[in-house]
């Protein structure tokens, strides 16, 4: 096996270990995923990677990572190892950026998944081999279907009629096709026309969402019930609130019956409690 090869395969390791851990533990899951108040509020701006390790469950994980296998091995054919590395991470980073920035004002917002980063390998595959071809029922030129994806992408912000990151998914996508160009700039030379039918309404539309949302948002639930409440402070002082009177509760059972009276769970909470107030 080639160093890519084992990288790829070590990633889709790491991936698995992780997700399985966060199915496990819901304290671990909700520690580690992407949740706009944590990042903005508390900083904490690991999570902009460590989210893209966990899955909601097992079809979620073996989507994401037969994904992944798939369309590595075009990247990975020119790319060295580091590069790859490179293009990974910068997709699944700059996918959960264009996420926080879209959902600045929506506090309870939350996503996990590789998607951004898988995404961002297909379309980096997309660009550096412009004549492939994506095998599903019926084999599907990669530019068509990169370009079907934008589409669909962009309906999917617009609509918020499901459960999918699609913010993560474009800007992935954008990130991973620019990374790989920005490493191989030769291929624009037999392959501009796909790149500037991606990037041109893309780039267009993001700047619309993030500028001028009302414009683009279609007027369902999901739009409702974040366009005037439940921002990031709200959600702060709810957290903050709600944390405190578990925190008051705990020390009052303590006071009452002393530390052996306590679980694993409210130890846990005290700890790290006790790690913020230092």
């Amino acid at each position: 096996m080639s160093t890519t090869g084992f990288i790829v395969v070590l990633i889709i390791v790491a991936n698995i270990l992780v997700s399985y851990r966060g199915f496990k533990s819901s304290l671990f899951f909700e520690q580690y995923c992407f949740r706009v108040d944590a990042i903005f509020v508390h900083k904490d701006y690991k999570r902009l990677v460590t989210s893209g390790f966990l899955h909601i469950d097992w079809s979620h994980l073996i989507l994401n990572m037969v994904s992944l296998f798939m369309f590595s091995g075009a990247v990975t054919q020119t790319l060295g190892p580091l590069e790859f590395l490179l293009v990974y991470f910068v997709s699944l980073v700059g996918g959960n950026l264009l996420a926080l920035l879209i959902h600045r004002n929506h506090g309870d917002y939350s996503a996990v998944g590789a998607s951004g980063a898988v995404c961002g390998v297909m379309f980096a595959s997309i660009a550096l081999n412009p004549g492939m071809v994506i095998g599903f029922l019926l084999p599907i030129p990669g530019f068509l279907y990169a370009i079907f994806f934008v589409l669909y992408s962009m309906y999917g912000i617009r609509s918020r009629r499901d459960n999918i990151g699609h913010e993560a998914h474009l800007g992935g996508a954008l990130i991973g096709m620019a990374a790989a160009i920005a490493l191989r700039p030769g291929v624009l030379q037999y392959n501009y026309i796909t790149v500037l039918l991606i990037t041109v309404p893309s780039v267009v539309f993001i700047y619309f969402i993030v500028t001028r949302p009302h414009l683009l948002y279609v007027d369902n639930f999901f739009y409702k019930t974040h366009r005037d409440q439940y921002t990031i402070d709200h959600k702060y002082n709810a957290d903050r609130y709600i944390a405190q009177q578990e925190i008051d509760r705990i020390l009052d059972k303590i006071a009452k019956r002393g530390m052996k009276s306590l679980n694993s769970k409210e130890r846990e909470t005290l700890k790290i409690y006790s790690k913020k107030v230092r």
